[in-house]
């Protein structure tokens, strides 16, 4: 495929290349805003070009009516009319299927009033149905045949305004339905592919979001193919082709966010650039004049001030037909942020031997790849990696007195250290049941418990604390106490039988309990349970 040589129409071509790469990714928040300011860059770029075509037509109106009694002026001032007519039919039917697709996409997003966005912007079963499927059963055709069609016409009537021998020349200018007969030359389609249309290819499961831009696309296609017309026109009625009378400053940064020290870099260039005035267009910016090639200008600055930071753009044209000076203003802006790192525990700011510990470590303006994290203090602890910014600590001896455990991250602008205390697990409260600590009991509900556990009260980690032993009393109205010393958390048998022997006005003491955490060496002693049976 040739390049054009019209520059505007390079930038077209490589908004397009840019959309194809968009849409080859996974579609994230970030994706979708940027097809919105590619319409938004588009939309500006067809103001400029509409202004344009009308300053042309008024060039040539003025012709006309200066010498009324030159037919080819007459002539021209027709078929220019002609060609304009001819773009404005087209474009509003594009921005009547425009309207179409955004209010099926639920119309515009409530949460970002005044932006123009559709609310369902991700949706790809909207444009399949409406511009590639249709809906057979509704007897609804689907639109993209349709758009194809238009294409070719609307092409067809613009290109018949000009005489036959400049049909050829003029159709290079033309980018509306260029090549596209032959649409499917250079793809590498499957074999299945051979038989695919044109609409399909265009816009099968294509996102709202990525169909507008392509929308706006062919409205900028028929203005700039109508331009051509009319320049010939123009050319035709005083001899001398106009590319240009209306500019706007376009910044095309990298990245509207850098970090401290980092470059900020932009292209600053002329939507509608015109070779003819490269050696009259000079761009300024903060009042200093800076380099130009092919209609942009490269500025580069650094990052030094955090937060926004801004800079003044001034361009200068002069018009090399009426030799006029007009500039054209505009301040732009860019956000200087500082590297940073953050360590924060999961669930608690301490971290409890013989537990996982989860910790999340992120880093912002700097590259995972850099960042080494580890343990470091007290608490003899290690840290791995989980997956992403997630890890997990493990720890091993309590710390003691304005002591702590460190997990440290290397990599960044300067080591970060973030101190953690480290504890055993909580003293788990013996129950008989959750929430059954001591009181009166009935008789029949005292005898249903098998045993005691060891209940963890508070504490958000999954760990599970189990008795080791203890000794259960009972006292009998007007009888000795009777003792039976217990391993483990279930009643052995001579606990049974003493449960069993259960009568109202009996007291139960469970002592002497002793019960083992996750990370601990020996058991730890446990509060006493009293019970009185009812």
């Amino acid at each position: 495929m040739s390049i054009p040589k019209e520059p505007r129409q390079l930038m077209i071509n490589l908004m397009y290349l840019v959309l194809t790469a968009l849409l080859a990714l996974n579609v994230s928040a970030s994706v979708m805003n940027a097809f919105f300011t590619l319409e938004k860059s588009m939309l500006t770029s067809n103001e400029i070009v509409t202004t344009s075509n009308e300053k042309v037509l008024d060039a040539i109106k003025k012709e006309a009516e200066a010498y009324e009694g030159d037919t080819l002026k007459q002539i021209a001032l027709t078929k220019a009319t002609q060609a304009k007519q001819i773009a404005d039919d087209f474009d509003k039917y594009i921005e009547d299927i425009y309207t179409n697709i955004f209010d099926a996409a639920g119309g515009e997003d409530p949460k970002k009033p005044g932006s123009k966005i559709p609310k369902d912007k991700k949706n790809k079963d909207i444009t399949t149905r409406l511009l590639v499927d249709g809906q057979p059963k509704k007897g609804v055709d689907p639109i993209g045949p349709q758009i194809y069609a238009k294409i070719i016409q609307t092409r067809d009537a613009l290109k018949a305004l000009v005489s036959v021998e400049k049909q050829e020349t003029l159709e290079s200018a033309m980018p509306l339905g260029r090549n596209i007969e032959n649409w499917k030359e250079g793809l590498n389609l499957k074999k299945a592919d051979k038989n695919m249309t044109w609409s399909t290819y265009k816009f099968r499961q294509m996102p709202v979001a990525a169909v507008i831009p392509i929308l706006r696309s062919f409205q900028a296609d028929a203005k700039t193919s109508a331009s051509a017309v009319m320049n010939e026109m123009f050319a035709e009625s005083k001899g001398e082709i106009i590319k240009f009378d209306a500019f706007f400053p376009v910044a095309s940064a990298k990245s509207s966010y850098v970090l401290q020290g980092e470059k900020y870099e932009a292209d600053i260039f002329l939507s509608a650039f015109s070779t003819a005035a490269s050696e009259s267009t000079k761009i300024y910016v903060n009042g200093r004049e800076i380099p130009m090639e092919e209609g942009k200008g490269a500025f580069s600055t650094t990052g030094g001030k955090l937060g926004t930071n801004s800079y003044n753009v001034k361009i200068d044209v002069t018009n090399p037909l009426t030799q006029e000076t007009d500039s054209y203003e505009q301040k732009f802006e860019f956000e200087v942020g500082q590297p940073s790192i953050a360590v924060a525990a999961d669930q608690m700011n301490v971290f409890y031997i013989g537990v996982d510990n989860p910790v999340t470590v992120s880093a912002a303006g700097i590259n995972s790849n850099s960042i080494k994290v580890s343990m470091t203090g007290e608490g003899g602890g290690t840290i791995s990696k989980v997956k992403g910014s997630s890890y997990n600590v493990e720890v091993k001896k309590p710390t003691g007195n304005a002591k702590f455990a460190y997990v440290t991250v290397t990599g960044g602008p300067k080591p970060v250290k973030v101190p953690f205390r480290v504890k055993r697990i909580p003293d788990p409260v013996p129950a008989l049941s959750p929430g059954v600590h001591e009181g009166n009991l009935g008789n029949g509900t005292f005898k249903a418990y098998q045993g005691v556990m060891a209940e963890l009260k508070n504490f958000d980690f999954d760990a599970r604390c189990n008795i080791q032993e203890y000794d259960l009393v009972r006292i009998a109205n007007r009888q000795d106490p009777v003792t039976s010393q217990n391993k483990g958390a279930k009643y052995n048998s001579k606990s049974i039988r003493l449960v069993n022997q259960a009568k109202p006005g009996d007291t139960y003491y469970f002592r002497n309990i002793k019960g083992k955490c996750p990370g601990d060496i020996a058991g730890r002693s446990l509060p006493s349970m009293v019970f009185t049976i009812r």
